[in-house]
């Protein structure tokens, strides 16, 4: 694949992200591999294990005894809650496609580059802002959106450098789950890209703008440096969101695809006790281009997402299937057209997702080409949840389905009519999911 949303999950290689990391660094700037072989499902060796009156844990097999063998005897043994194997997430990002050098930074540049804000098939984000404004509100503000995934740029400490496109007041709280420690510093740069098309800054004369600016970030390091996590870790990481008042959780990672519910009871317990607590759940949908989506945004409370071109089709390795929700702009080609569908075209280029982060090295920062995938775009409908928050326009205390079902009433039909396994009930349109 390519830099495609290789932190969403274990696209087949790892996907293809700037060099920065391993993961995502694989694939970096430069030409995509040829052909990355398979990356594993599972932590070969590793048991997911809950037992009574603890929170679940990785535990290592015993000498000689395979994985299949450990949960059997593990789920005989008094005490014992679940057992299962442990299934690797990463980030959701595709390949660099194509290799330009990224946007001038020139005041009012942005709609030049963010095709995804302000086109004919973006999210409409201009007539969001002015819904939001007419009811004295700026962007997002007075809500938090948690940003599970490799960290973010939040701040200037030592090797790491806050995103210049942020201040300080753009986050609240987070916490460091692959570290255990306050400070979830992005170590990937997958991140702060999906912070940045949830939250940047804008009229600051930096770069350019975040889908629900004025909302606060909440980074939760989930992933490490290379775009993996372990159920555990992501599963704390969403109890924590939702106990410390986010409103919206976005989850730009992804399970292979043999990965079952069976498989992360923790992270659906989780996911669920998130929801009892009237917080959004947003998922990206896989970038493997397979007719199932992966989980965790196949579980039903998630807001599963898939990927957009330019062009208004179906990314070519966008994940459809039953569960897809909605779909949003994630770039790269098109898929193949099914009957029904024009001006789509496999042959053409397509234009990635385009926000500053990292490029070479930590606190290096820059506009990188390279990020397409489901990754992408998961954040912008998690922004236009925290925009439809914002308005109001749901009441003034909404439940999450409130929120999950505007936005998919108020979607742009695409493919069949009515609902579709291919773009769920449509293109995100944040502009009229705001609009009273």
């Amino acid at each position: 694949m390519s830099f495609r949303d290789a932190l969403l999950l274990p696209m087949s290689p790892l996907m293809r992200r700037p060099p920065l990391l391993t993961l995502l660094l694989l694939a970096a700037f430069a030409a995509a591999p040829a052909k990355a072989a398979a990356t594993p499902a599972f932590r070969p060796g590793e048991v997911v294990v809950k037992r009574q009156g603890r929170a679940a844990a990785v535990e290592p097999v015993s000498a000689g005894e395979t994985v299949p063998d450990a949960i059997a005897r593990l789920r005989a043994e008094p005490g014992v809650e679940s057992a299962a194997p442990n299934p690797i997430a990463r980030m959701t990002q595709a390949a660099p496609w194509p290799n330009d050098p990224g946007p001038a930074n020139q005041p009012g540049g942005w709609k030049l580059t963010q095709w995804n804000f302000d086109g004919p098939y973006s999210v409409n984000a201009a007539a969001a802002w002015g819904n939001v404004a007419k009811v004295g509100r700026t962007g997002g503000r007075g809500t938090v959106v948690a940003v599970l995934d490799t960290g973010v740029a939040y701040r200037t400490a030592g090797r790491f450098k806050r995103s210049p496109d942020f201040s300080a007041s753009d986050f609240v709280r987070g916490y460091d789950f692959v570290g255990r420690d306050i400070h979830p510093d992005d170590e990937n740069g997958h991140g702060t890209h999906v912070a940045s098309t949830i939250g940047e800054g804008v009229n600051n004369g930096v770069g350019l703008t975040g889908l629900a600016y004025g909302a606060r970030i909440m980074p939760i390091r989930v992933l490490d440096s290379i775009g993996e996590g372990d159920v555990p870790v992501i599963a704390r990481g969403v109890r924590y969101a939702a106990r410390h008042g986010a409103d919206v959780i976005n989850l730009s990672l992804e399970f292979s695809p043999e990965v079952t519910a069976r498989d992360i009871p923790e992270l659906l317990d989780a996911i669920r006790f998130a929801r009892s607590r009237g917080t959004v759940v947003v998922g990206a949908s896989g970038n493997e281009g397979h007719a199932t989506v992966a989980y965790p945004a196949r579980a039903g409370d998630v807001l599963a997402v898939g990927a957009t071109t330019e062009r208004g089709c179906l990314s070519d390795y966008s994940n459809e299937g039953s569960g897809l929700d909605i779909v949003a702009p994630g770039g790269g080609r098109d898929a193949a057209p099914v009957a029904g569908e024009v001006g789509c075209d496999p042959a053409l280029p397509g234009r990635p997702i385009v926000q500053l982060t990292y490029t070479s090295g930590l606190g290096v920062f820059g506009y990188p080409d390279s990020y397409e995938g489901t990754s992408m775009a998961a954040p912008h409908v998690a922004a236009a949840a925290a925009l439809v928050i914002a308005s109001g326009v749901v009441g003034s205390n909404p439940t999450a389905s409130a929120v999950e079902q505007r936005l998919k009433s108020t979607a742009r039909d695409l493919g069949a009519p009515g609902y579709d396994t291919r773009y769920g009930w449509g293109l995100l349109d944040a502009g009229k999911a705001t609009l009273r």
